[in-house]
C-alpha cells in the first residue's frame, strides 16, 4: 500500500506540481469530523504554497515559480502532515515527478473526477472521500479534492511553455508529463489520509 510508510514511520508521499485555489465547500449538517478536518487541510495547504508560488513569480517569473514547486511544496506538506497528524500531499493524471504518481485508490478517484467534469460538474467542486481498509485491516480515512488548472499554472502546465521555463523544468524534471493543460481543465488533485483506530 503507498501509505504503509506514513501509517507506519511517519513518512510523507507528496503528488502532483501546481494548484489553483481551490474553494472550500460548505460543510453540510452532519458531516463527518473527518471531510472538515480534510477540507480545512486543502485550504492551508492551497494558501500557503499559492502565497509562496505567487511570492516566486512575482519576484523572478515562472522559473522562480518552478523552484518554490521542487524546493518548497513538499516541506509545506510535511509540515502540515506533522502538524495535522495526517498524510497531506498532491497527484495527478500526469505528474511531473514520476514518484508522485497516483497509486490504485488515487487513479481511480482522479478518474471518476475526469467522468464528472465531462458530465458537466465544475473542476473546484469536485471532492472524494472512503474509508479504505489494507491488507493488515488497518481502516485509513482517504480524502481528495480536484485542483483545477488556474492562469498561474498555464506558463509551467499548458500548451505554450517559454523556453526559459522549458529548460528548467528539462533540468528538474526529466520525465515530465504535467502538460498540455488548459484552464478549467483538472490539474491534480489534493490527497490526504489519516489512520483510523
Amino acid at each position: 500500500m503507498r501509505y504503509a510508510p506514513f501509517l507506519a514511520l511517519g513518512a510523507i508521499l507528496i503528488g502532483g506540481t501546481t494548484l489553483a485555489q481551490p474553494p472550500v465547500p460548505e460543510v453540510p449538517p452532519g458531516l463527518s469530523a473527518e471531510i472538515k478536518a480534510s477540507r480545512a487541510a486543502v485550504q492551508q495547504f492551497s494558501t500557503t504554497l499559492k502565497d509562496a508560488l505567487q511570492t516566486a513569480i512575482k519576484n523572478g517569473g515562472p522559473v522562480e515559480g518552478i523552484a518554490v514547486c521542487h524546493d518548497k511544496a513538499g516541506q509545506i506538506a510535511t509540515d502540515l502532515s506533522t502538524q495535522l497528524n495526517m498524510m497531506v500531499g498532491r497527484t495527478s493524471l500526469k505528474v511531473r515527478n514520476p514518484e508522485n504518481a497516483p497509486d490504485t485508490w488515487e487513479l481511480a478517484v482522479l478518474k471518476q473526477f475526469e467522468a464528472r467534469k465531462t458530465q458537466g460538474e465544475t473542476v473546484d467542486t469536485l471532492e472524494f472521500s472512503a474509508v479504505v481498509t489494507d491488507d493488515q485491516g488497518q481502516k485509513t480515512f482517504r480524502y481528495m479534492k480536484a485542483i483545477p488548472t488556474g492562469t498561474m499554472c498555464l506558463s509551467c502546465h499548458g500548451t505554450s511553455i517559454p523556453p526559459d521555463v522549458e529548460a528548467k523544468l528539462t533540468a528538474l524534471y526529466p520525465k515530465d508529463t504535467a502538460r498540455g493543460f488548459k484552464e478549467g481543465d483538472l490539474r491534480g488533485a489534493f490527497t490526504l489520509a489519516k489512520p483510523l483506530p
